[in-house]
């Protein structure tokens, strides 16, 4: 465990809980950086799935007052670089091991949880007639479906831990854990995490895995306050805290674009966590990929030299990367040549990054012959070193040579990556290419992401097709893909911007009725419009009241005053003639 100095002195905050509970699991006497906020997690002391809730009150928990955390929504962007980056799905929600379970059995939880405007009570009473015994792999593979739908998740996560013969292990936990971060539930999250603490009976399941979790969690919300709490609630869960856990959460940080954050914590904890290559790498990474910010890239660059610290192979991948993406295509190259005369061994993503900024110049000959060179080296490419050819020729709308380095791609028997499918959707203009570039994409094994359908529904919105729109739409549902916040935001938008704003209002109740947060520019548009409507309602009323009104006086001063208008006769015609109608 890592031993504290009192005399290191950083910068000094008193920290009290939300509700003034003190810290009681922070070192004492240690002083440490917390920015943005400097509210506590709250870590419940009682036992939430095992001491509160008894088979009589698995009902009641839904509907009584147990209070879950709310916070404000963070926008997700999809849009994706040229440079291909790492993904950044929780691996705990994607399950890839056999089953050992039946088909059936999924078909029928699975059929309840599609019931239309079905609450979370209705689905635990269901789930306790429909005689399915769970399993392990079952509830991981449920809770990977349903993953965008928290209540109907917990209440299944619930009712399967009282079943008989049934216990839940550190994976369904890190799941439930994970759907409860991301919808913004983390007081129910941290209730989880005290169930998995165990007691005299049971050992705990508790790891450094299931708190970074939270840290990253927190992270993608930018309280950064939380997530180093999170951090110091190590040592109360009797873990270690050395270097590999704080480079953990700096690592969070940075993923999440709290790169600023991540850098001041840095230098405010050198004495306690000593700087090298490793932590420096990650900030640089953070401002070099996930902000994309060339300038403060370039002085990390620097100061990781001014300091004497060494750079090392993932030094050089990070800053090539960024110069790369900026077109700096020399600089590239003058890096790549410093490395080999410092005798630093470039690896595949050094490699591909190199590839990238050369196709981006169009320079694909080069490109290629760099992919020689490193196969001369001893390094095969892979698929992202073919995206990094094939991204920039598709975004340059050189869609020939694209298609050659694809099919090259395939003949080598390498399989494309959903990256290199989105890059040739991109570049598709008609609504038949795209959906045969789809089939291709499943033929090809390739199974399209929430990523894919948004891309699409957000390209025929701009094209107002909205026929194809729904046609996606109802193709997540068919293929378990089901409708998350991101989802509902583009199609939302797309809607609202092609005037169907009665279908956008629709969509926008459906998602609140789901639990997930609206994007604020959204809400705040439609509510706009719901308001207007309403006063358009009230003032058309009102002017047919008025109408009313003036009919029914003009009628009374018709009959009032008919002896002072002139009299009407009609004129008909006969023969040529004109004649007082008798």
């Amino acid at each position: 465990m890592m031993k504290y100095n009192s005399r290191r002195l950083v910068i000094s905050f008193f920290l009290r809980g939300i509700h003034g509970h003190h810290y009681p699991y922070l070192p004492k006497g240690k002083l440490f950086f917390l920015p943005r906020s400097t509210s506590s997690v709250l870590v419940p002391q009682g036992g939430f799935l095992h001491g509160a809730l008894s088979r009589s009150d698995r009902v009641n928990i839904f509907t009584s007052g147990i209070r879950f955390s709310t916070f404000a929504s963070s926008s997700n962007s999809h849009d994706e670089s040229d440079y291909e980056q790492e993904d950044s799905t929780d691996p705990s929600l994607n399950y890839r091991e056999p089953y050992d379970f039946s088909q059936e059995d999924l078909e029928t939880i699975e059929a309840i949880f599609k019931e239309p405007e079905i609450h979370a009570a209705q689905v635990h009473n269901k789930l306790e007639q429909c005689g399915v015994r769970p399993t392990q792999n079952l509830v991981t593979v449920i809770l990977s479906r349903a993953r965008n739908n928290w209540e109907v998740a917990f209440t299944f996560f619930i009712w399967a831990s009282k079943q008989t013969g049934y216990v839940h292990s550190v994976r369904q936990y890190h799941s439930m854990i994970s759907i409860l971060g991301k919808m913004r539930k983390f007081d129910t999250a941290w209730s989880v995490i005290d169930e998995m603490r165990g007691g005299k009976d049971r050992p705990s399941l508790v790891n450094p895995q299931t708190l970074l979790i939270m840290i990253r969690k927190y992270c993608s919300v930018h309280d950064v306050g939380k997530a180093i709490s999170t951090f110091y609630a190590f040592k109360r869960f009797k873990l270690d805290i050395g270097m590999e856990e704080f480079q953990d959460l700096l690592a969070a940080l940075c993923r999440y674009k709290n790169v600023k954050d991540a850098e001041h914590l840095l230098f405010c904890n050198k004495n306690v966590f000593p700087l090298n290559t490793k932590s420096l790498n990650i900030i640089l990474n953070g401002w070099c990929l996930s902000l994309d910010n060339l300038s403060e890239g370039k002085r990390i660059w620097r100061l990781m030299k001014e300091k004497g610290i060494p750079r090392d192979v993932f030094s050089y991948c990070s800053i090539m990367s960024c110069y790369s993406r900026a077109g700096r295509l020399n600089v590239v190259l003058k890096l790549f040549d410093e490395m080999k005369l410092l005798g630093v061994a470039a690896d595949v993503k050094v490699y591909n990054a190199v590839i990238h900024a050369l196709a981006k110049g169009r320079l694909v000959k080069q490109a290629r012959s760099v992919m020689k060179m490193m196969e001369e080296n001893g390094l095969a490419p892979n698929a992202v070193t073919y995206n990094s050819l094939i991204m920039p020729l598709c975004k340059a709308r050189l869609l020939d040579e694209a298609q050659d380095i694809f099919n090259e791609m395939i003949q080598r028997g390498i399989h494309p990556t959903v990256r290199t499918y989105h890059a040739l959707l991109r570049s598709l203009r008609t609504g038949e290419e795209v959906f045969e570039h789809l089939q291709k994409m499943k033929t090809m094994g390739c199974i399209p992401t929430h990523d894919t359908y948004i891309m699409l529904i957000r390209k025929f919105c701009r094209w107002c097709q909205l026929d194809n729109v729904f046609k996606l739409w109802d193709k997540m549902s068919e293929i378990g893909l089901d409708h998350d916040r991101s989802s509902y935001i583009v199609l939302i938008h797309g809607l609202f911007l092609n005037g169907k704003l009665e279908e956008s209002y629709k969509y926008y109740q459906e998602m609140k009725q789901k639990g997930l947060l609206p994007e604020p520019k959204i809400d705040e548009m439609l509510q706009a419009w719901v308001s207007g409507r309403r006063d358009f309602q009230e003032n058309k009323v009102t002017c047919h009241q008025r109408n009313k009104e003036v009919i029914k006086f003009e009628k009374a001063d018709k009959e009032r005053d008919f002896s002072k208008k002139p009299e009407i006769r009609k004129v008909m015609r006969e023969r040529g003639f004109s004649f007082w109608d008798q």
